[in-house]
């Protein structure tokens, strides 16, 4: 058995955590759980397959910086597998168990517009653990008064353009919803969105209304595959038609987007199956 006695301290792979979640970056930490040797061992996996640490054994490193890629695409936030699991040629670690689990930075919300939609949206996101930033021209639509929440961060936008990119930084763990007032907003603030690597972003309006858009920011020349992703009309149909009401059918398809939920019934098993 090949070993790695030069495995960095706790402090290296704190450090090395600190460091990707500043750049917005999703990481695997695997954790040696039970084995019979280097119990404690860790091994930091970035989703690039970038490693910090080891579980000291390089064989076994090789075969959960494989694993850690499929892991982290299963959006699961922990789980514990024997390495017989994932690497049955290991033999002499089939019964040893890992740990792995998901860190990435705490999820944030960027909602262009304080309007009815966009001021429940933020509250809601708020109330659920997301970090919220909430975007108008409207100065008086973004004060304290209105939003109490320390978790929501209000910003009076000069420039819908500078604001958005401001707050989006790389994109990565951040959900955008474009819910302003009307067309010229819209357009401004997709010009803005498109072109970065937002995690989910959602336009309000009619089928009518978002096409324009879209066919608006295809004609400046934005990449069609991002404006596939694109989710217009915004939200999930749950036949929402309070502010409210469709502020969680919003953030009901972004859980669904970062959790990789399906977005149907959970009683639909039942009728299929008869159970």
């Amino acid at each position: 058995m090949e070993t790695n006695e030069n495995s960095p301290p706790l402090r290296e792979i704190a450090q090395a955590v600190e460091r990707v979640l500043e750049h917005g970056a999703i990481v695997a930490l695997a954790t040696l759980i039970e084995a019979p040797t280097g119990v404690g061992a860790k091994l930091l996996v970035q989703d690039s397959g970038q490693e910090t640490g080891s579980l000291g054994d390089s064989e076994l490193d090789r075969a959960v910086i494989q694993f850690a890629k499929i892991f982290l695409e299963s959006r699961d936030d922990a789980h514990v597998f024997h390495v017989k699991e994932f690497a049955p040629q290991l033999s002499q670690w089939a019964e040893a168990r890992v740990l792995l689990e998901r860190i990435q930075p705490e999820p944030r919300i960027v909602i262009c517009g304080a309007g009815h939609v966009g001021a429940a949206l933020a509250k809601l996101a708020s109330f659920i653990g997301y970090r919220a930033t909430l975007i108008d021209d409207r100065p008086e639509f973004v004060t304290r008064e209105r939003f109490a929440e320390e978790s929501i961060e209000l910003i009076a936008a000069e420039s819908w353009a500078r604001a958005v990119l401001a707050a989006i930084g790389n994109g990565r763990g951040v959900s955008v919803a474009v819910v302003t007032r009307g067309h010229n907003e819209d357009e401004e603030c997709m010009h803005a969105v498109i072109g970065s690597d937002a995690d989910y972003i959602g336009l309000i309006g009619s089928k009518r209304r978002t096409n324009i858009v879209l066919d608006r920011l295809r004609q400046a020349g934005a990449d069609e595959e991002k404006l596939n992703r694109v989710h217009a009309p915004i939200g999930l149909d749950i036949g929402a038609v309070t502010p409210e009401e469709v502020a969680l059918s919003v953030l009901s398809e972004i859980v669904a987007q970062r959790r990789g939920g399906k977005s149907e019934s959970l009683s639909t098993w039942r009728r299929a199956t008869g159970v």
